[in-house]
């Protein structure tokens, strides 16, 4: 496969002392999709992005803070439900009977809390991708096709997200089911939409609370049991790592039993990430990367946004070449030059990204995940034979 990076050694000063908590090393929680109504930068740019893994048994649950010595849920909490209540048609009494049995988790708390040191902790791509694409992955990536090959085939062609892509995030969420929690959520959220440990975020809180109202409509309508639910100390569920309002606007029923399970049906799990990239605009038939030789200056063109800022007309314009032999349909797309930097190694990996790359971006908002999850997906593509991100060759593609 073509790699459409050119590795760009560039002096760094020593000014690039510290870096962006978005790929601080090693303690980065589990990422997590968000909904719409989010900013995803929420749960996926600081510490929820990560491959921590977690220990075993029932983490930090404590009798706390959300009944009052009367007996009574606290005004706070009392407000919360009767806005949930109000905004969903839910009954009121029993909003508040699943929020009173809500305990304080303090291991979320504490893994939420703000970094002790002080200055910015430097990106370091190269890091972070050796976590991410590594040998275990790659292996058990391999498995997990093998044994989901017809569910994952059917998602492709019903998506055109490849089965490769499917495979990276679910290996790199929970590493194919290995890892998805055991925080109960319930008490997760509560703790993060009432305790939040940062007084200075008052969006996170904000955006946990919403949460805690997806879930709460989740257990009106039977989807899941919020008094058992685990999930990752953030709150994210089953093998894809979903949070409640993600489950409750792009899970999808994988095998048609009528229902969706992404902790326990590996078929909605696959069918549900694959239809999370799909309404989040993955174009069928393109590539993650396109086949770009960038010029010598590409850093000049680097973006940092969201969605691609640029098309190949201007990057042709700029210097940009196109590698010989690729279906060129790519070149109609709008594109975005991104610098996945190491400032540890005063590197720049510059790529040519499509619209496909900011989909996975929407899953989380860090440029370092969606390369990891493209690497990866390429990695175990390679060794099956059919549906890599960038060749696009297989059922469906």
């Amino acid at each position: 496969m073509f790699r459409p990076t050119r590795i760009l050694q560039v002096a760094v000063a020593s000014l690039f002392i510290s870096g962006c908590a978005s790929s601080h090393s090693g303690s980065e929680p589990p990422a997590a999709p968000l909904t719409e109504a989010i900013d995803q930068t929420i749960v996926s740019n600081d510490r929820i992005n990560s491959n921590r893994t977690p220990s075993p048994g029932k983490q930090g649950a404590q009798p706390g803070d959300f009944v009052g010595a009367d007996g009574r849920l606290l005004p706070e909490v009392r407000a919360f439900a009767r806005e949930t209540a109000a905004a969903h048609a839910l009954p009121l009494e029993d909003v508040e009977a699943l929020l009173a049995e809500a305990r304080y988790n303090a291991t979320a708390a504490r893994l939420m809390a703000p970094p002790a040191r002080s200055g910015r902790i430097r990106r370091a791509w190269t890091s972070y991708r050796q976590r991410h694409v590594d040998a275990v992955r790659i292996r058990e990536g391999v498995a997990f096709w093998q044994a989901h090959r017809a569910a994952l085939d059917r998602a492709s062609d019903r998506t055109g997200v490849p089965p490769s892509v499917i495979v990276a995030i679910i290996g790199i969420e929970t590493v194919y089911g290995r890892y998805t929690g055991d925080h109960r959520v319930l008490d997760t959220l509560a703790t993060l939409g009432f305790r939040y440990p940062d007084p200075n975020r008052p969006e996170r809180q904000a955006m946990f609370r919403a949460q805690l109202a997806d879930l709460i409509v989740l257990d009106h309508r039977g989807s899941l049991d919020a008094r058992t639910v685990e999930g990752s100390f953030a709150g994210a569920m089953g093998l894809p790592q979903f949070m409640p309002g993600s489950l409750m606007r792009y899970a999808v029923d994988g095998d048609g039993d009528g229902r969706v399970d992404l902790a326990g049906n590996t078929d909605d799990a696959i069918a549900s990430v694959a239809a999370f990239l799909q309404a989040h605009g993955w174009v069928r038939g393109a590539p993650v990367f396109a086949p770009v030789a960038l010029p010598a200056d590409a850093l000049r063109l680097a973006q940092d946004g969201l969605k691609p800022e640029t098309g190949w007309a201007a990057l042709k314009a700029a210097g940009a070449r196109a590698l010989p032999g690729a279906d060129p349909t790519w070149q109609d797309l709008a594109l975005g030059v991104i610098d996945l930097r190491d400032e540890i190694r005063d590197t720049h990996d510059v790529r040519c990204a499509t619209p496909n790359f900011f989909a996975i971006t929407h899953y989380n908002r860090s440029y370092f995940y969606a390369a990891s999850v493209a690497d990866l997906a390429h990695e175990i593509a390679d060794r099956i034979g059919y549906g890599d991100p960038n060749r696009l060759a297989g059922p469906g593609l």
